[in-house]
């Protein structure tokens, strides 16, 4: 019987290909503990991220490659995720732990932004990434009500804060240092010193990604997180109707401006099913999301429709991911997140070619 080498399965393995990145898994330096015993050969696959949609895809076609090899008897494969750290940007602070930093943005108030933002980071976080939340709309936090966590107050450990956590996710919001209904009135400036405490002052540990739900428009918080740190990309959010869009476009340029990459468009409130009939309804007109994308060449991240279940599970504090995941609402929020840490890894791997675990 022939001998089985590490060449061998290396050579095959190099056949199959990671769709997102264009490369294949060797080049990539996605295998990891490559072992042969006689003809048992096992090795681990390392993706960028644990939300990626190929996951059993490229599974099943690594195993596939290598039991046709001559003298192999048996293959193991295991899947396992490490998220690559987002590329580093001049004299910017880095905020330790940390990995990517998310923009999760929208023209216009009214859109659903946060509700994008905690469910993706829920989603995220289900699929086993370790992912933090921040809160960065100072004038109207709700998301940690739409946690269910708007009761809880941070701890301080050795002069920083620690952020509470809810569904799986770390969380800081001004709504928990700030309780109650009295309103912040607060300038430029203090915002732009806000927003770094944010980052730098609270203690989000070991992150593969920091969600930023920022407030609506193009004002000095969004200016002031493209100033201070890397943000590895922003999701925008629109609705399908004409008035929505035209804020996503002055959005889209302004992030084009402070050269942070658009991972791509979410569509949401897209179309509303009837639920006795089955009718669909395109309440806030039709297909605006995707025309947008196609006219700026950004990514479709998805649509997500329209349902009174996303509101009470954002008013009950249990994200509709969490509460009904089996809703057509939880299913498009799980694709978006999906193709959201796809763009991410195909943006933290741009400036790097890697062979057998090794840069090139």
């Amino acid at each position: 019987m022939a001998q089985v080498t590490e060449a061998d399965v290396y050579g095959a393995l190099a056949q199959v290909k990671d769709p997102d990145l264009h490369k294949d898994i060797v080049r990539l330096g996605f295998i990891k503990d490559l072992k042969i015993e006689g003809g048992a050969v096992s090795f681990r696959v390392v993706l960028t991220t644990p939300a990626c949609p190929v996951r059993e895809q490229l599974q099943e076609q690594s195993r596939a490659v290598v039991a046709q090899l001559p003298g192999v008897t048996s293959v193991s494969v295991t899947m396992d995720a490490e998220v690559p750290k987002g590329r580093g940007l001049g004299e910017k602070l880095t905020v330790p732990g940390v990995r990517n930093i998310v923009a999760v943005s929208s023209g216009k108030g009214g859109v659903g932004k946060s509700t994008v933002a905690v469910n993706l980071a829920v989603s995220l976080a289900r699929d086993g990434a370790r992912v933090g939340l921040l809160d960065a709309d100072v004038y109207g936090p709700n998301v940690p009500l739409m946690l269910g966590a708007s009761r809880e107050r941070p701890s301080v450990n050795v002069n920083k804060l620690v952020p509470i956590e809810a569904h799986g996710v770390r969380l800081m919001s001004m709504a928990v240092l700030k309780p109650g209904d009295e309103p912040m009135i607060v300038r430029g400036p203090i915002l732009h010193g806000l927003v770094r405490q944010f980052l730098q002052d609270v203690e989000w540990g070991e992150l593969d990604y920091l969600i930023v739900d920022m407030p609506p428009g193009t004002g000095d918080v969004q200016l002031s997180l493209a100033q201070l740190v890397p943000v590895q990309g922003a999701v925008l959010v629109t609705t399908p109707q004409e008035v929505a869009l035209a804020d996503v476009r002055r959005a889209l340029r302004m992030f084009e401006t402070v050269n942070v990459p658009v991972l791509g468009v979410v569509e949401n409130m897209s179309y509303f099913v009837a639920p006795d009939t089955g009718t669909r309804y395109n309440i806030f007109g039709e297909g605006g999301g995707r025309r947008l994308s196609e006219e700026y060449g950004v990514p479709y991240l998805g649509e997500v429709p329209l349902g009174q279940e996303v509101r009470e599970g954002g008013d009950a504090g249990v994200p509709i991911v969490v509460g009904d995941p089996d809703s057509p609402q939880s299913q498009a929020f799980r694709r978006v997140a999906e193709e959201v840490a796809r763009q991410i890894s195909i943006e933290a791997m741009k400036p790097e070619l890697v062979v057998l675990g090794k840069k090139a």
